[in-house]
């Protein structure tokens, strides 16, 4: 086989993204080089960091040019190696993009364990784990007794900071999008109780709900969402409670780093003078800066993965053609669980 299948950019969305943004077409499988390995992709990872690399805005990373191949996690097979660490049949995870097949630095890519499916890689023991375990655990600070709500509650990053969370004795309120998704969070993730922010037409109705399910406070609020779901829970937080501000879907497709996503220029007012007033620490942080910590995670984590104390959920599209449908489905709300595509 010399050719590949791959997704590209085809154009820059504006607002949210269509299918006419994306092109299917094939290319010439490239060869490793000197430290390279060559990986036939089985299955990749969609995340809503990507909707950030389709503009040409300043962000923590470089967009996707125009024409290049989506960017995204993903494992696979090698095929065939020039790095004295891997060897061909190695299961392993890199940044190889929407493809059926790809070629990468050996340096950059990680060797999979085979006892663990390899699609944990992309979700539960992956970016997404990774990321809510190091937010909770770095910035949230918990302790035993208080009270965490936790935004997009059933994604892979949400579901790992409820589960982190209760295991360290807290009280976990999550907050989701629609009844099954709330059903979810608590038989299958293990919180306590979880809101539908569909069934609330404003932030003020949320935000009774959540002071019924909390009645002392918020300590902890993980912050996925952002919009009308921050808006409810931050008059809610304790004196001294923590924000990790891990992502805002709801206002990605405002594009760039502007102050007119979601009204939010109008609540900035509201928003810093409540931080002030209740000494609230509100950390933004980026997974990719702290990947000298991700051993200490799979020791942690990786066993309660194995032995069934921590649940994982994922929702497989078929087929690399599938990945459009299925990446602005994830942006709506889509998916029940880690999304991710197997393609071969």
């Amino acid at each position: 086989m010399t050719q590949m299948t791959r997704i590209v950019l085809a154009s820059r969305p504006t607002g949210s993204p269509e299918p006419a943004n994306f092109r299917l077409e094939d290319a010439p499988i490239p060869e490793p080089g000197e430290g390279q390995i060559a990986v036939r992709i089985t299955a990749m990872s969609l995340d809503p960091y990507m909707r950030g690399r389709m503009d040409d805005a300043k962000s923590y990373a470089a967009p996707v040019p125009v024409g290049g191949t989506m960017e995204g996690g993903a494992v696979g097979q090698v095929t065939a190696s020039n790095s004295k660490h891997f060897a061909p049949g190695d299961w392993v995870f890199g940044m190889f993009g929407w493809a059926t097949h790809a070629v990468a630095d050996a340096k950059l890519c990680r060797k999979l364990d085979p006892a663990l499916p390899v699609t944990t890689a992309l979700g539960v023991l992956g970016m997404p784990g990774f990321t809510g375990w190091f937010g909770l655990m770095e910035y949230g600070r918990p302790k035993a007794g208080e009270t965490v709500v936790v935004a997009a509650a059933t994604g892979p990053v949400g579901s790992m900071v409820g589960q982190i969370a209760k295991s360290l004795g807290c009280r976990v309120i999550g907050i989701a999008g629609g009844a099954d998704k709330c059903a979810m969070a608590v038989d299958t993730f293990g919180f306590d109780a979880c809101l539908d922010h569909r069934a609330h037409d404003d932030a003020k109705s949320l935000r009774a709900a959540l002071q019924a399910e909390c009645p002392k406070g918020v300590d902890i609020y993980f912050e996925n969402v952002a919009g009308k779901v921050l808006e409810a829970v931050l008059p809610c937080m304790n004196v001294g409670g923590r924000i990790p501000v891990c992502g805002m879907i709801s206002w990605y497709n405002e594009g760039g780093l502007g102050m007119n996503a979601g009204g939010a220029k109008d609540q900035l007012p509201k928003l810093w003078r409540t931080i002030l007033v209740n000494r609230l620490h509100v950390h933004g942080f980026i997974i990719s800066d702290h990947w000298a910590r991700f051993p200490e995670f799979m020791a942690q984590v990786a066993p309660m993965v194995a032995d069934g104390r921590l649940a994982y959920v994922e929702d497989v599209a078929e087929g690399l053609a599938a990945a459009p449908d299925a990446f602005i489905g994830m942006l709506q709300g889509r998916n029940r669980g880690k999304q991710i595509v197997r393609v071969g």
